[in-house]
């Protein structure tokens, strides 16, 4: 395993599973961009706004500890859309990808809107 990676553990019989922040990312971007209204990531220095904490993937920052996952998702909106009914979607299905995927708890799913698309 790469040193400057996080990895979240679970301990099984025969050894253990070890889940890069990177592939918690991936699920997480996916999961959103899936939600119809959502036009896209966010990307570029988004993450020294929030916390300073550099972005896994693109528009999506993880903190993971031993008690579970918190994601922060940078998403732009399609211009139209409802943004609160957008962004619960998006924290729902990313919640339940998370959790399905990875079977860690997730604490957070933190929607930022830092856009409209018009496209």
């Amino acid at each position: 395993m790469a040193d400057n990676k996080e990895y979240m553990s679970h301990d099984e019989n025969m050894g253990s599973i070890n889940i890069s922040e990177d592939v918690v990312a991936s699920i997480a971007s996916a999961a959103a961009t899936e939600v119809d209204g959502v036009g896209g990531m966010l990307g570029g220095n988004v993450s020294d706004l929030v916390g300073g904490k550099k972005m896994t993937a693109r528009g999506v920052r993880v903190e993971m500890d031993d008690e579970g996952i918190v994601v922060n998702l940078f998403i732009i909106i399609r211009y139209g859309c409802e943004i609160t009914d957008v962004a619960t979607r998006v924290q729902n299905g990313v919640y339940a990808a998370l959790e399905g995927m990875t079977g860690f708890g997730v604490h957070a799913v933190n929607v930022h809107v830092g856009g409209i698309c018009f496209d």
